[in-house]
């Protein structure tokens, strides 16, 4: 189907079977559609920390750091991933649908001079994620990743993987499971797909498309662009203020952002499962038991791993309807079905 400007796949043998597999196993997603631009020069680090919303002085080279960009009005230009390759040495990750507003809105946002170089179409990205991820990925390639802590990437020397020039090992994850993000030259990729389905089959690695990838993050409570997160959404009315470091000095949308916090958030993306038979979909009302109107679901499906409804969406900033155990509801065929609010991981 089309997403992003992509013609992506949905399922291969079917959402329940990709799902299960990264959770038992590990599943294997094409994810190539994702942009990468890289920022170099004596002025990429003063850059990067005045594009994004977290401090990108805590990083060092072989750390990846999650953050967004934001508006001046500081609603979410995108959210994304920085990593610092070494010194005056940036690769920022972006979403598909974004890359050209992000490719903009960052050279808008460029007047120290930092170089900038959109690898987007050159860069493929192959995310093999689920419990069995590391020791497939060993097999398939000899390389060893099991030492990459959480938030950390490993910079191959070129030809490492399947002769890639450009080859990149990350762990971070989308999923809520263990698992490696595989970047390799675009020419590259077809040939490290087949070797990890290769090895990895014996194992229950499974092809994994769109349709898993979203009952996956959504089970672990992770946001996606253009759902939970959009233009008109702020990093905290989103719940991440753990990466908005207001302190940390000017960034593009700082002032809007600090004085959002000083007047008081006025809603908050909270997650929720149901409590009776009902699928959130995005667009529905979320009411109060009186069936007024006090927000809307931003990303719903059905949970394979606890076979009920689950799903996000942005309700009132108070206690009453933020508190993990509040009561929400789904507004639906007339009718509306009754939810709580939980912390995330929902599958956990």
């Amino acid at each position: 189907m089309p997403f992003g400007g992509f013609e992506m796949p949905v399922q291969y043998s079917g959402i329940l079977a990709e799902h299960r597999a990264v959770r038992e196993a590990a599943g294997l997603f094409d994810v190539s559609h994702m942009g990468e631009i890289l920022a170099t020069g004596p002025q990429a680090f003063a850059f990067v920390q005045h594009l994004v919303t977290n401090d990108a002085a805590v990083l060092v080279p072989g750390k990846a750091m999650y953050t967004a960009m934001c508006h001046a009005t500081g609603g979410i230009v995108d959210d994304l991933l920085v990593y610092m390759l070494g010194e005056n040495r940036y690769l920022l990750v972006v979403n598909a649908a974004n890359i050209a507003k992000d490719w903009t809105h960052m050279n808008a946002h460029n007047p120290m001079g930092a170089t900038l170089e959109n690898l987007s179409d050159g860069v493929a990205l192959l995310a093999l994620q689920g419990p069995k991820a590391f020791a497939i990925f060993e097999k398939a390639t000899g390389i060893d990743a099991s030492d990459i802590p959480y938030y950390h990437f490993r910079e191959l020397a070129p030809g490492t993987l399947v002769g890639s020039t450009f080859a990149l090992v990350s762990h971070t994850g989308y999923t809520g499971e263990q698992g490696l993000e595989l970047y390799v030259d675009a020419g590259q990729a077809v040939e490290l797909w087949n070797a990890l389905m290769a090895v990895g089959e014996a194992d229950g690695l499974l092809p994994a498309g769109l349709g898993a990838r979203d009952t996956l993050r959504l089970e672990a409570g992770f946001a996606l662009y253009g759902n939970d997160l959009t233009d008109d959404t702020t990093p905290l009315e989103a719940g991440l203020g753990w990466i908005t470091k207001l302190n940390k000095g000017d960034f593009v949308g700082r002032e809007a952002l600090v004085a959002q916090k000083e007047a008081g958030v006025p809603r908050r993306l909270v997650a929720f499962t149901m409590d009776e038979r009902c699928i959130p979909r995005h667009g529905q009302p979320l009411v109060d038991e009186s069936g007024e109107t006090i927000g809307e679901v931003t990303s719903g499906t059905q949970s394979p791993t606890l076979g009920r409804g689950i799903g996000l969406g942005y309700v009132p900033n108070t206690p009453e309807h933020t508190a993990v155990g509040s009561r929400v509801r789904v507004a639906q065929r007339g009718t509306s079905f009754r939810g709580t609010v939980q912390k995330p991981p929902l599958h956990k």
